[in-house]
């Protein structure tokens, strides 16, 4: 994931909302969301050149997701791959918040990334360039390629749509959670962070969906987990196509046994 929006704990109907857009390299070889059959609870994209994923539920409610933390000048290529460390949390039993202290000491081995992992009743934060461990409270949050809720012009205004959204008290239905994820609004060159990547990257960046010849918003997901534990998953797929290829969408119960 490189945009991640979350309501949690803020809406009547829905303990957990989440809209977020994959942004990658269109060559990078992927599969798109469905229950693994190597692990039938886990439902999740899969990166098929690192073999994890970068946002997923399981059957029995563990929740992860990640975003790359923008700062080329650290970048490593022989840094062992960031999705593998959703899918060990996915696939285990580790507390939430336990999973995390241990990532916060092997973390240095990873290129930068921020990492959200938990269930629908409890969700904790980490970036490898912050340090810490972050229990999320009732609220909304917005994340990008760098640390939670900072201000990026794509962060602040799609928090806002989100929020504008929700307090109007109504269900949010797909299509408007859809919208503020598709807006390809570039940023005014003085809005823009300086990140290391360059003016025309960071423009094309700038903007919620991702277009360019070779990088992309490949994919846009959203997650409802009602006050019931059922849990709506939809994924929209583009690919580099400038509109939606196929839309999936799943639903089930969560078995709570692991998700308390």
């Amino acid at each position: 994931m490189c945009l991640f929006f979350c309501a949690f704990e803020i809406h009547p109907t829905y303990r957990l909302i989440i809209a977020a857009n994959r942004d990658e390299f269109y060559e990078r070889p992927s599969r798109p969301a469905s229950f693994w059959p190597e692990a039938p609870e886990l439902l999740a994209g899969k990166d098929l050149q690192g073999g994890g994923t970068w946002f997923g539920i399981t059957r029995t409610g563990r929740i992860a997701a990640v975003t790359n933390y923008r700062d080329p000048r650290s970048h490593r290529n022989d840094a062992p791959s960031r999705g593998i460390l959703l899918t060990d949390y996915l696939l285990g039993r580790t507390d939430p918040a336990a999973y995390l202290e241990d990532v916060r000491r092997k973390g240095a081995a990873y290129n930068g990334f921020n990492l959200l992992v938990g269930t629908p009743r409890e969700l904790y934060y980490h970036s490898n360039r912050k340090g810490g461990v972050i229990a999320l409270t009732p609220g909304l949050y917005g994340l990008s390629n760098h640390l939670l809720d900072t201000p990026w012009p794509k962060v602040a205004a799609g928090k806002g749509a989100l929020g504008e959204l929700l307090s109007r008290g109504e269900d949010p239905v797909p299509e408007a959670l859809f919208e503020i994820l598709s807006d390809r609004a570039i940023v005014e060159d003085n809005l823009l962070p300086e990140t290391g990547i360059g003016l025309e990257w960071e423009r094309i960046l700038s903007a919620r969906f991702i277009a360019s010849p070779v990088y992309g918003t490949r994919s846009s997901t959203l997650l409802y987990v009602d006050r019931q534990d059922r849990v709506t998953f939809i994924e929209r797929n583009y690919n580099a196509s400038p509109e939606p290829r196929d839309t999936a969408r799943f639903e089930f119960a969560v078995f709570r046994s692991d998700a308390a």
